[in-house]
């Protein structure tokens, strides 16, 4: 059943990467074994997990990685990868290995204006690109298993986050865009 779940997760992580323009050989699948307990609940972050990322890091040796920030987010799995994801970049970086590193939150809440560092606006149809893309993960659509205390559907959600920043970043004066994506440099501490 874990295979089959795993399967049509990966399928819909690489339908809706070629929908925001990612081809598939730029894909890669980590199948982290934190992950793999078939439960909401996952086992503790370990060092076959720190090693499986660290591998990938030395082997793409990026200059910029974007890590899910939301760390709010209801069943923790969030906080979880990028807690695995800090401990492999302290392994690489004592082999040089120092790549920037930028959070980003998903549908449970935004950066305040003055925290976010880097903000990159939507067009209405890169805002559509990336819903369609979200609509492709079939098997989460709907209805959020794990809404917190927003029941409406994740699309809607960052959707509305998004469009918010901008509306935020509109009346203290700045420039109007349809919709940003907010980002903000990570400093040690998640």
């Amino acid at each position: 059943m874990l295979a089959a779940k795993g399967l049509i997760r990966k399928t819909e992580a690489a339908a809706a990467a070629l929908t925001a323009g990612v081809p598939a050989e730029r894909l890669a699948f980590l199948d982290l074994p934190f992950y793999r307990t078939g439960e909401v609940a996952k086992r503790p972050i370990g060092d076959e997990d720190v090693q499986i990322i660290s591998d990938l890091l030395r082997k793409l040796n990026p200059g910029q990685i974007y890590v899910a920030g939301d760390l709010s987010d209801p069943h923790g799995t969030h906080r979880l990868c990028a807690q695995a994801i800090i401990r492999a970049l302290d392994v690489v970086a004592e082999e040089g290995i120092r790549p920037e590193v930028w959070l980003y939150r998903g549908a449970w809440e935004e950066y305040e204006p003055h925290e976010i560092e880097r903000a990159v606006p939507l067009s209405p149809e890169c805002t559509l690109r990336k819903k369609l893309a979200i609509f492709k993960h079939e098997s989460q659509k709907d209805k959020a298993l794990f809404p917190g205390s927003d029941e409406r559907e994740f699309w809607v959600r960052a959707d509305a986050r998004t469009r918010n920043t901008a509306r935020i970043y509109n009346e203290l004066g700045l420039p109007e865009y349809f919709a940003l994506e907010a980002f903000k440099r990570y400093s040690g501490e998640l």
